[in-house]
């Protein structure tokens, strides 16, 4: 009679944990949903957008986080088995690890973000921006992988081998401690040499620079290699190391000012003055040109032609080489226009007339009459 009384009793009970569990999560879900949309509709109404960008980046892992803790408060009304307890508890444990870094990965992304906005690189003079861009994307990048790390360490300690094995490891730290470390020993470097980088700044996001012989700005910075968005769009993916130990041209490093030149090789004749004058003309009359350098210099000379050397300023890189293509085009156009005679030539005079076999070669040969024929 007993025997069957538990019987029945067995699922009664079985229902009601389960009942408890589902719905301890259920609430928690929903109502975490329902009490963070209405925040969401708050926020929308102040007059700062940090709350905005903390929501909804925040929202997903909320919604996750919520239920899990209502679950952890009910709890002890569930009768599991003992079996089952304590691989409940393991997988709760994980999950909540998963979660908490879930939580504090997006936290990181949002505060990133915030500051992102708060300096624009848009603007011309955007030297402090590509700094405060810089520090907070390897600041990101750091504490997301502290994050993960972490996590990744308290989810495997969860487990009693792994614990039995980390005891066993520090037990024997010397030996253990000098294979891990030649092991990690390039890993380390590069993580050092991202650091390095955030807090040197040899190069920000939007930097112009020279690598490898190619044109482009810094895309991406990230704790092992860094991304240069070629002028092609192609994009060139970098050791970070690179950019400690090798040199490379930085052409923002100060300012996004730059001067640019344009070569022109024209006869001796030209009226330098006149050209210069026009140089003038055409920069003043183009958005292109930041109002501070302007100038033409007769830079090198040679047997045949002298090179004329058009100095200009713009107020980045990429404004300076459309004012350089103008300027050249401008330029040759008009000094084919203007002295069409001062464009590099070849010149060959010859003194004295030909000489005896030059002028027989060249005389064209006499008509000769044929001899008369005997009757």
């Amino acid at each position: 009679m007993t025997s069957h009384t538990e019987s029945m009793a067995l699922p009664e009970t079985l229902f009601k944990d389960l009942l408890i569990f589902f719905g301890a999560l259920l609430s928690g879900y929903f109502g975490a949903r329902l009490v963070l949309r209405l925040v969401v509709r708050w926020a929308r109404h102040t007059s700062t957008n940090l709350d905005d960008v903390v929501l909804r980046h925040l929202r997903q892992p909320l919604s996750v986080l919520i239920p899990l803790i209502v679950l952890r408060t009910v709890q002890h009304a569930i009768h599991f088995p003992p079996t089952f307890r304590e691989t409940f508890l393991s997988v709760y444990a994980i999950l909540l690890i998963i979660v908490l870094a879930w939580l504090f990965l997006r936290a990181n992304r949002a505060i990133e973000e915030h500051v992102k906005n708060r300096f624009d690189l848009s603007q011309g003079d955007n030297l402090q921006a590509r700094a405060i861009h810089t520090q907070i994307s390897t600041l990101k990048n750091i504490v997301g992988f502290v994050v993960v790390l972490v996590a990744a360490a308290s989810i495997l300690m969860t487990f009693e081998r792994v614990r039995q094995l980390g005891l066993s490891l520090l037990a024997s730290a010397g030996v253990a401690g000098i294979v891990i470390g030649f092991a990690a020993q390039r890993s380390i470097a590069t993580l050092l040499a991202g650091i390095q980088l955030a807090l040197t700044q040899p190069i920000r996001i939007d930097d112009v620079v020279i690598v490898e012989n190619e044109w482009g700005r810094i895309e991406e910075i990230t704790l092992t290699y860094v991304v240069v968005r070629i002028w092609d769009l192609r994009r060139l993916v970098v050791p970070i190391t690179y950019f400690i130990d090798k040199p490379f041209q930085n052409w923002t490093r100060k300012s996004a000012e730059i001067l640019g030149t344009v070569n022109f090789y024209t006869d001796y004749t030209i009226s330098v003055d006149e050209v210069r004058a026009e140089l003038e003309r055409l920069v003043s009359s183009s958005d292109l040109w930041d109002r501070k350098v302007c100038g033409l210099q007769v830079t090198d000379t040679s047997e045949r032609t002298m090179t004329l050397r058009a100095l200009v300023s713009a107020s980045d890189s990429g404004k300076a080489w459309d004012l350089r293509c103008l300027v050249r085009e401008k330029l040759v156009a008009f000094i084919s226009k203007r002295w069409p005679e001062s464009l590099p030539r070849t010149r060959a005079e010859i003194e004295g007339g030909l000489n005896p076999r030059a002028q027989a070669a060249a005389t064209p040969p006499s008509s000769t009459t044929p001899a008369a024929i005997p009757s």
